[in-house]
């Protein structure tokens, strides 16, 4: 598995962005929150992701675009997390939801509880689907 994220990695469609948020399931660990949604995407990635950070939560632009970074960089080395298991095809947005700036660490532990939490949601799923 290469540790990238690529142009095809990234969600850019507004009708997939919309559609995410009309009918997306969600996930919450503070201090983000997992968007996802199953879709069929003519991609040769299993996830297509996005970031979001609220202009309500941290007002000044630098800080929003270096918490995205951040949120960006986490998902890349943990990727593997999320499509491992995968069968299907999903759409991902990942919201920060703290008041200020955190560091990495507390990131990368946060979106590593909704990997498993995301896993487990969709076992579920398969399960209840099977019966």
């Amino acid at each position: 598995m290469r540790y990238t994220l690529g142009k095809n990695e990234k969600l850019k469609s507004k009708k997939q962005i919309e559609l995410l948020f009309e009918e997306g399931n969600r996930i919450k660990k503070f201090p983000l929150q997992l968007i996802y949604l199953q879709k069929d995407l003519q991609s040769d990635f299993p996830i297509k992701v996005g970031f979001s950070v609220p202009k309500r939560q941290i007002k000044l632009a630098v800080h929003r675009n270096r918490i995205k970074r951040l949120m960006r960089e986490v998902y890349r080395k943990n990727k593997y997390l999320y499509s491992e298991n995968l069968n299907n095809t999903y759409v991902f947005m990942f919201i920060y939801m703290a008041n200020s700036e955190l560091d990495y660490k507390t990131i990368e532990e946060a979106l590593k509880k909704i990997s498993s939490k995301f896993l487990n949601k969709i076992n579920e799923s398969k399960e209840d689907s099977k019966k």
